[in-house]
């Protein structure tokens, strides 16, 4: 269950990280306006707190791990809401790194980390 909640924490924070910067985006490069902007900031200060319900203590791994999230969780952002067509580079890409996000997170570990 541990690894259920994890992921379901990542997939929380990366709508609000990647919705953030793009609710930005649209403020500011698209006209939109300040409300866009400010629905942004929020969006991304709730990012900031999602990641410290993650089970795992070590912020560093945690960060670390969800750049891979990032990756894979905006090229999918763009698929759905920008109508983007990623290239097989770039499926490749954001595999290794959700590659990276399950050794990283849910790699068996000793009692002492390592």
């Amino acid at each position: 269950m541990t690894v259920v909640r994890s992921i379901l924490l990542f997939v929380v924070a990366a709508l609000f990280e990647i919705g953030g910067a793009w609710l930005i985006w649209q403020g500011w490069r698209e006209h939109r306006g300040l409300w866009w902007i400010a629905a942004g900031v929020i969006a991304l200060g709730a990012y900031g707190f999602v990641a410290t319900f993650q089970p795992d203590p070590n912020f560093g791994r945690i960060l670390a791990a969800y750049g891979g999230v990032f990756v894979a969780g905006s090229l999918a952002w763009g698929v759905i809401v920008d109508k983007f067509r990623p290239d097989r580079w770039d499926l490749i890409g954001a595999g290794i790194c959700l590659i990276g996000v399950a050794l990283i997170m849910y790699a068996p570990r000793s009692a002492g980390g390592s």
